[in-house]
Order: C-alpha cells, then sequence, then structure tokens
C-alpha cells in the first residue's frame, strides 16, 4: 500500500469531535457555518450545490480534518439552516457571503471545494480573488467561463419557467432521483431539497441560470480537481467535463465510478482518497 493509502486507512478510523457552530448576518440572511479541525491547519472550504447543505460533505469533514486541516462547511443563504433568503440570491453575492465567513475566521487563503453550484462559488472566487484561492476542487460542475452552444444555453434558461409549472412534490422526487444512485443519498437529497420552498428554490435557480459569464480567454490558475460521477446526468456536466479539463492549464480530471451527481456521496471512498492525494500534492497541511 502507498504512503497515501496507509494514511487514508489510518484516518478515516478517526472521528473528529469540537465542531462549532457559527452565524453570521449578511445581506438580510443568518448565514450559518461550523468549523471544525486544528486553527493553525490550513483551511480548506466546502460549499454545496442547490438545493443541499452542508450535511451533503459528511464522509469528507473528518476525512480531511484528521489529516491537519481546519475545515469549513456551511449552507448556502435560502438552505439549510440559513434563513431567510435574504435581500437576493447570485452568484456574486453568495461568493460574497464565503469570503465573509473566511474573514470571520480569520483565513485570507483557502482550498476551495465545491459540488455542482458551490463549484461555480469556487470558480467566481477564484476568478475575481485570485489572491484568497489556494486550489480547487470540482464535483459535478461545469465552467461559468466556457462557450457553450445556443442550443445548451437556451436550455438552461428555459429551466425556471418549467420548474415553475412543474408539481412541487413531483419535482422535489425528481431532484433526489437525478442527483444521486444510492438510495440513502436519494433520501438526503430529498430531505434537503424539502428545506427550500417553491418560491426559494425558484430564486435560487434563477441565481444558478444568471452565473454563466463567458470569457474564452480566462483560465483557472491555481491547481485544480476537476471530477464527475460516472452517471451523472445533471445538464451537461459530464458532456462537457473532458474539454474543460483539457484547457485549464493545471488540471487532473477523475471520472468517479458508481456515483452520480453527488459523487462525493455516492462513493465517498474514492472521492476522499483522491481528495486527499490532491492535497497531499498541491496544499499539504
Amino acid at each position: 500500500m502507498s504512503g497515501v493509502g496507509v494514511w487514508f486507512a489510518k484516518i478515516t478510523r478517526m472521528s473528529i469531535v469540537g465542531t462549532v457552530e457559527k452565524t453570521i448576518r449578511r445581506s438580510g440572511s443568518t448565514i450559518h457555518y461550523w468549523l471544525v479541525g486544528p486553527e493553525d491547519g490550513r483551511l480548506v472550504t466546502f460549499t454545496p450545490g442547490a438545493s443541499m447543505d452542508h450535511r451533503m460533505f459528511d464522509e469528507q469533514v473528518s476525512v480531511v480534518a484528521s489529516a491537519g486541516y481546519c475545515v469549513l462547511t456551511w449552507d448556502v443563504r435560502g438552505h439549510g439552516r440559513s434563513k431567510p433568503i435574504g435581500d437576493s440570491f447570485s452568484l456574486e453575492i453568495v461568493a460574497g457571503d464565503l469570503l465573509a465567513l473566511m474573514d470571520e475566521a480569520g483565513y485570507r487563503k483557502a482550498v476551495h471545494i465545491g459540488q455542482s453550484f458551490g463549484g461555480f462559488v469556487a470558480q467566481e472566487i477564484a476568478r475575481r480573488h485570485p489572491e484568497r484561492v489556494r486550489a480547487l476542487v470540482l464535483v459535478g460542475s461545469t465552467s461559468i467561463t466556457m462557450h457553450y452552444r445556443r442550443r445548451d444555453r437556451w436550455a438552461l434558461k428555459l429551466t425556471p419557467p418549467l420548474f415553475k409549472l412543474w408539481p412541487e412534490e413531483d419535482f422535489k422526487k425528481r431532484v433526489a432521483q437525478n442527483t444521486a444512485t444510492k438510495p440513502g443519498v436519494q433520501r438526503y437529497a430529498y430531505d434537503a431539497t424539502n428545506a427550500l420552498s417553491k418560491e426559494e428554490f425558484l430564486q435560487v435557480w434563477k441565481g444558478v441560470v444568471r452565473s454563466l459569464d463567458e470569457d474564452e480567454g480566462y483560465r483557472i490558475r491555481q491547481p485544480l480537481l476537476l471530477t464527475h460521477g460516472e452517471h451523472d446526468r445533471a445538464g451537461n456536466v459530464a458532456k462537457v467535463a473532458p474539454e474543460w479539463a483539457a484547457r485549464e492549464p493545471d488540471c487532473r480530471y477523475e471520472v468517479i465510478p458508481d456515483a452520480g451527481h453527488n459523487a462525493n456521496q455516492d462513493n465517498p471512498d474514492l472521492f476522499n482518497r483522491l481528495l486527499l492525494e490532491f492535497l497531499e500534492q498541491r496544499a499539504p497541511a
């Protein structure tokens, strides 16, 4: 077994205690966040996707904190415990929320890990505030700056009115089914989505749709681990990922087998191994 493998085997048997829940008030919303791990360790942030909450990273938090990092998880405004949604919802506002959490915790720089829309947030910070980013890990996300075909752009723009007409209970069930391959993860996804009213979800999704900002000359300059599940059928994630990975100058691209959109939950063992290897190589604790 490699050194990383032995290290992983040891820390997966450890448990982290002392998680601290904190809140800040921003733009009409009370943002809840959690910190765990050594205060003098490098910061790793985890941002969940639209309609998910901080619990989607439960399988990663103790592993990363045990490896010597300070871990920050949070509920994006309108999600989980971060209620109400506040004055408005946009990628810029949510990225600002995360930077404010980092400031409150006393960190200038972090490894930013984001799933789906959480990956948009990580990219926005890397693009607008590169000095706040040590590395990026993206799960089931797409580039916010790539050029997409007109058909794909129109399909995304048509989703808000479609979701508005969709019966709410059936919509939440479909979200859960299409998010994950494992029944337990699907139950989690339904529970997390159920915490948002239909009006809140529509406000969030309109913010997601407005997140794309084509900039063909932009490249992510920080180390990047780009991943998605083998069975990820959310939008065009799996379709465009190889092209996106090829255009970034410092990118490691991995497809997670036996996993859907929430790949870190569907196959946490493999995802955690890849994550720890990446952290050890590109942002050692």
